[in-house]
C-alpha cells in the first residue's frame, strides 16, 4: 500500500502494533453508521499532517479524508502590518467561528459535498474551497494544534469531534524538522531557527499544555 504525502520511514512507524490497534478501534466504530470526527493534534513540527495522511492512507480513500484547521489561518493581509504576524500559528491568528462552522457541517453529513479550505506552505496562505469531501466518506480527520485547548471558543471546536489523538514526538527532532521546514520554504537558517525557538516554542508550550487531555496519544518518531 501506498499511503500519500508520507516519507518510508513514517510508513513504517505507521506499521507498530500501538498504531494498528487505534486503527482497528476506529475502523470499529463505523459500525454505528454515522461519521466520525477524528481530531489530531501535537506541537508544531509533531508530524500531525504526516500522521494523518498514512491514517487516511490505511484506511483508504473511500473511508478517510483529512480536512486541517490549518486551512482557517488568517490570511497575511488580514494580519501584516499587526502585532498578530510576529505570532502566526498562535491560537488567535485562526478563524475559530469559520472551522467550528466547517466542523459543524461535516457533522451534519446533510450536504452532498462541502468544500474546505486547506493551507499552501510555498504561498504562507490558505486557500478556499480547495478540498472537497463528499457526504459518502465516514471519517474524517482534522488535524491542528490547538484541538485540545480549555479556550471557550476552542471548547466549542472540542465538542465536534469524536476523538482527539495526540501526536506525541521528542522535542528535538520536532526542533530539527521545523528549522528544515522553514528553510525549504525559503528563510536562512538564523531566521529558521529564530523563528522556531520563538513563536512555535511559545505556541508548543501551550500546546504540550493539553496532551492530558487527549484520548489517545501516539508516539511518533
Amino acid at each position: 500500500m501506498t499511503l500519500p504525502n508520507a516519507e518510508p520511514e513514517a510508513v513504517r512507524a505507521f506499521d507498530s502494533a500501538e498504531i494498528q490497534q487505534a486503527v482497528a478501534e476506529l475502523r470499529s466504530r463505523l459500525a454505528s453508521g454515522r461519521r466520525l470526527l477524528l481530531g489530531v493534534a501535537g506541537s508544531p513540527g509533531s508530524g500531525k499532517s504526516t500522521f494523518s495522511a498514512c491514517l487516511a492512507g490505511a484506511l483508504g480513500p473511500d473511508c478517510a479524508l483529512v480536512v486541517p484547521m490549518d486551512g482557517f489561518h488568517l490570511g497575511n493581509a488580514v494580519i501584516d502590518g499587526t502585532p498578530l504576524r510576529q505570532r502566526k500559528g498562535a491560537p488567535d491568528t485562526f478563524d475559530v467561528g469559520g472551522y467550528l462552522s466547517l466542523l459543524q457541517r461535516l457533522a451534519r453529513r446533510d450536504e452532498e459535498v462541502v468544500y474546505a479550505p486547506d493551507f499552501r506552505r510555498a504561498i504562507d496562505e490558505p486557500v478556499a474551497a480547495s478540498l472537497a469531501v463528499p457526504a459518502a466518506v465516514p471519517i474524517i480527520i482534522t488535524e491542528g494544534n490547538y484541538l485540545l485547548s480549555d479556550n471557550p471558543r476552542w471548547q466549542q471546536v472540542r465538542a465536534q469531534l469524536d476523538e482527539v489523538w495526540f501526536i506525541d514526538t521528542p522535542r528535538d527532532l520536532r526542533l530539527a524538522r521545523l528549522v528544515e521546514r522553514h528553510m525549504f520554504y525559503g528563510m536562512d537558517r538564523a531566521a529558521a531557527e529564530a523563528w522556531a525557538n520563538g513563536p512555535d516554542a511559545a505556541n508548543a508550550r501551550l500546546i504540550e499544555a493539553t496532551r492530558s487531555r487527549a484520548d489517545r496519544v501516539i508516539p511518533w518518531t
